[in-house]
């Protein structure tokens, strides 16, 4: 069985990406890139450092709300949620998007 081709991703459609995985529940970074791969059939090739930026960058937006908490593996780890502003950006660019 052949793998599927993998998308490079549109600027910006990272930061949808991002929310539309939260709007499900609170999540970090490793579970954001696994559930958007899964969600995408594995067609998606996420690099750490546009996952982090694009992270660190909607929370200084108030777009999300990050705290410290411990993974199933005990590990210490920041766990992203998405905040009201967050919600209502999903909201008008996913009508965007459809439109």
């Amino acid at each position: 069985m052949t793998q599927p081709a993998r998308l490079p991703l549109l600027k910006g459609s990272l930061d949808l990406l991002v929310l539309r995985a939260l709007s499900w529940s609170p999540m970090h970074g490793f579970e954001i890139v696994t559930w958007l791969e899964r969600a995408a059939n594995g067609s998606l090739e996420i690099e750490d450092s546009a996952l982090y930026q694009a992270l660190y960058r909607l929370e200084e937006r108030g777009m999300l709300e990050a705290d410290w908490g411990v993974t199933a593996n005990n590990r210490r780890a920041r766990y992203y949620k998405i905040a009201p502003g967050g919600r209502a950006s999903l909201k008008a660019e996913t009508r965007n998007w459809m439109q």
